[in-house]
C-alpha cells in the first residue's frame, strides 16, 4: 500500500499535514459511522495503518527506503552489514514500493526472503515480528468525558468493550494491548491505541480538572445583593451574591468541577465569573428613579 496516497498527501507533507487529513478521514470512514459497511472498513483500517506509519518520523523514514518492507529496516540494514563484512559488497537498494531488491552487487533481483534465506539459511522464517500498532480517534463531549461509561468498539470487525474512566483529557491516549495488527511467525500482536477528542462545551471551560464559568448577574443584585442559579454538572444550584458585587467578580465553589482522572470521588472546582448586566429599554419614570439615586 502506499501510504501516502491512502491519506492524500504528498511525499513532503509535515507531520502535521499527515495527522491533519488523518483525523478528516478517520471521521469519515469510522466503523461506527459506517456500520455493516465492509468497504468503510477496510478503508478505516488502511487509513489508521497509514499514519501509524507516516506519524512516526522513525517508521516514515524506514518506510520511505523500503516501502512494504519497512517493517524489517533492522533486519534487512542488519544483513547489509554482514553481506559487507563478508566481501559480497553493500545492498545496492532497488524500487522501495515493489518489496524486491536489486542483489548484493550482483546485478539479478532476488525476492527479499531468498536475500535473507540465503544470509541466515533460513532463520528469518523463524523471526517473530511484533505486530503493527493501530491508532483510532473516539470524540466525546464533556459530559461524556466527565462519567465512567462502557463503550463497544469495532476495529478490522471484532468487538473491543472499553471502559472509559471519568476524567479523560482532550488529546489524551490510552493504549488497549494486543488489539493491534497481528504479528508475524508466531510474534505477539500490535496494540490499539485510542486518542480522545473532546468537543468544546457552551456552558463550561475545562482546564484540567477545573471548570469556568461566566453567569450573567443583574444589576439590582450586584448592587442589593441576592440569591442567582448557577449550572454545575449536576444541575443548577444557588448561590448567594454580596451586596456591592463588581463586575468580573469571581467565586469558587469547591468540588463542583471535572472529575479527577482515576481518582474515584476527587473533583475539582467550579469557579463563575459574574458579569453585572445593566437593564435596558428603562420606562421614564425609571430613568427618572436613577436620575434621583444619582443626584442624592
Amino acid at each position: 500500500m502506499d501510504y501516502y496516497a491512502i491519506l492524500g498527501v504528498s511525499r513532503s507533507a509535515t507531520t502535521g499535514d499527515v495527522r491533519k487529513a488523518y483525523r478528516k478521514l478517520a471521521r469519515k470512514y469510522h466503523p461506527d459511522l459506517n456500520p455493516n459497511d465492509k468497504e468503510a472498513e477496510r478503508k478505516f483500517k488502511e487509513i489508521n495503518e497509514a499514519n501509524e506509519v507516516l506519524s512516526d518520523p522513525e517508521s516514515r523514514k524506514k518506510y520511505d527506503k523500503y516501502g512494504d518492507q519497512w517493517k524489517h529496516a533492522d533486519q534487512i540494514e542488519a544483513a547489509q552489514r554482514e553481506r559487507a563484512s563478508a566481501g559480497g559488497g553493500p545492498f545496492q537498494g532497488g524500487d522501495p514500493f515493489d518489496g524486491r531488491a536489486t542483489g548484493f552487487g550482483g546485478g539479478d533481483e532476488q525476492d527479499l526472503n531468498d536475500i535473507f534465506g540465503s544470509m541466515f539459511g533460513g532463520a528469518r522464517s523463524q523471526m517473530r515480528f511484533r505486530g503493527q500498532d493501530y491508532q483510532a480517534e473516539l470524540q466525546l463531549n464533556l459530559r461524556d468525558a466527565a462519567l465512567t461509561e462502557k463503550r463497544t468498539l469495532t476495529v478490522n470487525g471484532k468487538q473491543i468493550r472499553l471502559t472509559i474512566p471519568a476524567g479523560v483529557e482532550n488529546g489524551q491516549t490510552i493504549r488497549i494491548k494486543g488489539h493491534g495488527g497481528p504479528g508475524m511467525n508466531g510474534g505477539p500482536a500490535g496494540d490499539l491505541l485510542i486518542t480522545f477528542a473532546i468537543a468544546p462545551d457552551p456552558v463550561f471551560k475545562r482546564e484540567g480538572s477545573n471548570l469556568y464559568h461566566t453567569a450573567d448577574l443583574p444589576m439590582y443584585t450586584a448592587v442589593l445583593g441576592g440569591e442567582l442559579m448557577v449550572p454545575t454538572l449536576d444541575g443548577q444550584v444557588k448561590v448567594t451574591v454580596k451586596p456591592e458585587t463588581q463586575n468580573g467578580t469571581v467565586v469558587r465553589l469547591k468540588g463542583k468541577g471535572f472529575p479527577v482522572y482515576k481518582k474515584e470521588g476527587q473533583h475539582g472546582d467550579l469557579f463563575i465569573t459574574y458579569a453585572v448586566k445593566v437593564p435596558v429599554n428603562l420606562t421614564d419614570k425609571q430613568k427618572e428613579l436613577f436620575r434621583q439615586l444619582r443626584d442624592a
